[in-house]
């Protein structure tokens, strides 16, 4: 397959609320989103990288750097969909940046062979249990409402963030608000230090599915030793960029449950090498999210689709995020999505939607 071009295109995404964690709070989502042109199909993909490095070091416009001077100039001539990881590996990190453009490769070469990403990736379901991440509030009546609306939407898993001042007290209101039966989980994005190991084993009471990266994303050692003093599952999100990560973290035991997020592990191909992983060692997984546009939910939901996610992830319906999405919207049926079928993400940019929260694109000849 043979690249006549690439695009890179920023957007502005404004969220219908702001969203809020321990690390910050985002009221609009900058979006780098890439096109891939051949002569016999173009492919998206969609860069999760933040506007400022929050989340992970990368930031949107840091991406759209490296992709232009090393990233898309060390592809190869003719780029299959497995070249694409091979060609960037001397390039060190940039994962989401990587991600982006294995995606939108992969987009093109499927759209062009036919196949869906779903059945290439080796999905088994057609739709997929929809839960939703929801951000620190400013008091725990505001925290009710919320969760009562998403719950009436239908979604049936609720992710609360917590941080130090915000977790036991919320955590509880949810639960006697809503019974033992709500699929319950938390996210720290690493606010603790093991010296919080007491206050988070309070947790325990209210039977949570898991405790998503509450230590520092580059301590293992201390998430095993949290891991074996709390009854609560201790999931890995931040600090799992590789199935190498992975396998590391399953051999210190040092979570029971393993976030993958395309983006954060360089890309779907190897976001399925750590779901083959975990699923080999008994080790649960589930998709998290990173307030993805269409392009990036429709990638998203193939991928959960695959045997090993049991849990429900963070592919929550379009409206969760933004009053109108950039492709035909993602839709809650009975909580679940529907697995797009299409060729490649099955899924394209509406023109006028994508023109109307574009703000720069760039044109990169090969």
């Amino acid at each position: 397959m043979k690249i006549t071009g690439i695009e890179l295109r920023r957007i502005a995404m404004p969220l219908v609320a702001p969203f809020r964690t321990s690390f910050g709070t985002e009221t609009r989502r900058d979006v780098l989103l890439l096109r891939v042109v051949t002569p016999d199909a173009e492919g998206w993909g969609e860069c999760v990288a933040m506007s400022q490095p929050l989340y992970s070091s990368e930031y949107a416009e840091g991406a759209a750097d490296v992709l232009r001077r090393f990233l898309i100039p060390a592809l190869p001539a003719r780029p299959g969909p497995y070249a694409v990881n091979e060609a960037l590996r001397p390039i060190r990190g940039h994962r989401m940046a990587k991600a982006a453009l294995e995606a939108a490769v992969l987009d093109a070469h499927l759209r062009a062979a036919g196949q869906s990403l779903a059945e290439f990736l080796g999905a088994t379901r057609s739709r997929v249990a929809a839960g939703v991440s929801v951000g620190i509030m400013d008091s725990v009546p505001e925290l009710l409402d919320a969760v009562a609306g998403y719950l009436d939407e239908g979604y049936v898993r609720i992710k609360l963030k917590i941080q130090p001042g915000w977790d036991l007290e919320p955590v509880r209101a949810v639960r006697e608000r809503f019974g033992a039966d709500l699929q319950l989980q938390v996210d720290a994005n690493a606010a603790y230090t093991l010296a919080d190991a007491p206050r988070l084993a309070r947790l325990d009471e209210f039977g949570l599915l898991l405790i998503e990266q509450p230590l520092a994303d580059d301590d293992m050692v201390q998430h095993a030793r949290l891991a074996a003093s709390i009854g609560t599952p201790v999931c890995l999100d931040e600090s799992i960029e590789s199935a190498e990560h992975a396998a590391a973290a399953i051999s210190l035991g040092a979570c029971s449950v393993v976030n993958i997020k395309p983006g954060r592990v360089g890309g779907y191909l190897e976001a399925r090498r750590i779901h083959d992983l975990c699923r080999a060692h008994g080790v649960a997984v589930w998709c998290g999210g990173m307030l993805e546009t269409g392009i990036g939910r429709a990638a998203n939901v193939a991928l959960a689709a695959l045997p090993g996610f049991t849990l429900p992830g963070d592919t929550s319906g379009s409206r969760r995020y933004f009053h109108t999405d950039i492709t035909p919207p993602f839709e809650l049926e009975d909580g679940h999505l529907t697995v797009p079928t299409g060729p490649g993400i099955g899924v394209e940019p509406i023109p006028s939607l994508l023109d109307e929260v574009t703000v720069a694109t760039e044109w990169i000849p090969l």
